[in-house]
């Protein structure tokens, strides 16, 4: 096994005798096989061990294991211990309680020591119990990937190797270590795995786990071929613009996979898989205006296109005096020009031109509130806000975002859409105030 861990750590670039590493040990199997063989090829390291003193005897035995080995390999050994306290109010599971609590203690001796990489023994058996773990928590085509031999400062240099391989090196070499009982149970779901299912398949289908690796890496390869794919589609699909992102409901109407395209678009929103599939169907039966949230996002389907943005719009009250010369939004902002002379009427709804006679200063700049009035140009009498965005075909999701300029208590525009009739400009106007959008 010497020669083969040799040959692979070499040809993966794992590791590189000029550097330190940190061996996450607990005094198992794996973790002291990987210990002896970089001991034996002359990989500078040091032990990482932490007594999580959740066994009683066993825990300070194994501390005491590993302080020995630390001894006889003449290593550096870091230590630290948890109380049992820990793992009944942290809100997780012991067994994730524990991980993250390792990582993150690793995380901080890398950082205070100049590690180059934190070792970790999981080996081939570790890899396809994780897979199985994660696709039974439902994680689709990535759970298929299972752990990297190199994340970041996480080496695993033992991954290929199956727990027979190590059993019979560790024997052959006379070598011992310690063995956690908890292990032996099956209260755990990897327990569970580790002891009833893979034997059993093993037992019924003696290659099963090498043709499962086997499959698993070719699945991987697909996935990584679908990713691709999926980055050109939305490059392509997905369009930006002012903070939401659109995609036209004619482009995934008959596109083969569009769950999975869908999933993944959305999936960094906050949107979980079964969010995707009600999307979907009220893609199919057709319900305009049906709105999804995850998070601060929300997802607005709008007749022919769906809308994704920001569930919450953060928005301070702007007060405009005279002098001003710029508006800012959030996602635009608005020159704000003066003529005392000709000008040419500007019709766009989109910028907005008022008489500033008719004007009270400051103006007023805040979000539109149910029961706001205003007199649409070209128009004699009052509409109310609400009733005029439905005119509009404004979205729901850009509602909320909707802002309104006022001149005293009379509403002059609803901006972006509409200025008030009462305010426009006309023959007999001597002065302009312009709101011209500039991004």
């Amino acid at each position: 096994m010497k020669d083969l861990f040799k040959i692979h750590i070499r040809s993966k670039n794992l590791l590189d005798l000029e550097k330190s590493y940190l061996l996450a040990i607990s005094g198992g199997i794996d973790s002291v096989c990987l210990g002896h063989l970089l001991h034996g090829l002359g990989v500078k390291f040091s032990l990482g061990h932490v007594n999580f003193q959740l066994r009683g005897k066993e825990s300070e035995e194994d501390e005491a294991f590993v302080k020995a080995l630390a001894a006889k390999w003449e290593v550096p050994l870091f230590l630290t211990k948890t109380k049992k306290e820990m793992f009944k109010t942290i809100g997780k599971s012991t067994q994730m309680a524990a991980r993250d609590f390792r990582y993150d203690w690793f995380e901080g001796l890398v950082k205070d020591n100049g590690f180059d990489g934190v070792l970790v023994a999981h080996q081939f058996e570790d890899q396809i119990e994780t897979i199985f773990l994660n696709l039974l928590r439902g994680t689709g085509i990535e759970g298929l990937y299972g752990m990297a031999e190199k994340r970041g400062n996480i080496l695993r240099p033992l991954l290929p190797f199956s727990r027979s391989l190590i059993r019979s090196y560790m024997e052959e070499n006379g070598l011992t270590w310690r063995n956690d009982s908890s292990n032996d149970t099956n209260d755990y779901k990897r327990n569970l795995l580790r002891n009833r299912v893979l034997p059993t398949l093993s037992e019924d289908f003696p290659d099963g786990l090498q043709v499962l690796d086997m499959s698993f890496k070719r699945l991987k390869d697909t996935g990584k071929a679908f990713f691709d794919l999926f980055g050109l589609w939305r490059d392509q699909y997905v369009r930006w613009e002012n903070g939401y992102q659109y995609l036209e409901i004619a482009s995934i109407k008959k596109l083969s996979g569009k769950q999975s395209m869908l999933y993944y678009w959305l999936r960094d929103f906050g949107f979980s898989y079964f969010d995707v599939q009600d999307v979907i169907k009220s893609i199919d039966i057709g319900e305009p205006g049906k709105t999804f949230y995850a998070g601060e996002y929300m997802l607005n389907l709008d007749r022919d296109i769906l809308i994704l943005g920001k569930n919450d719009f953060e928005w301070e009250d702007v007060e405009l005096d005279s002098y001003d010369i710029e508006l800012n939004l959030r996602s635009h902002k608005y020159d704000i020009l003066r003529f005392d002379h000709d000008f040419e009427i500007e019709r766009s709804s989109e910028n907005a031109m008022l008489d500033l006679k008719k004007l009270k200063f400051p103006l007023r700049v805040r979000r539109w509130e149910q029961g706001d009035r205003i007199i649409p140009l070209g128009m004699n009498k009052e509409k109310k806000i609400s009733d005029l965005l439905v005119d509009l075909k404004v979205p729901l999701i850009k509602k909320k975002q909707v802002l309104v300029l006022l001149s005293g208590d009379e509403i002059a525009w609803l901006v972006g859409y509409r200025i008030s009739d009462h305010f426009k400009c006309t023959e007999s106007t001597k002065q302009v105030l312009y709101f011209k959008k500039v991004i």
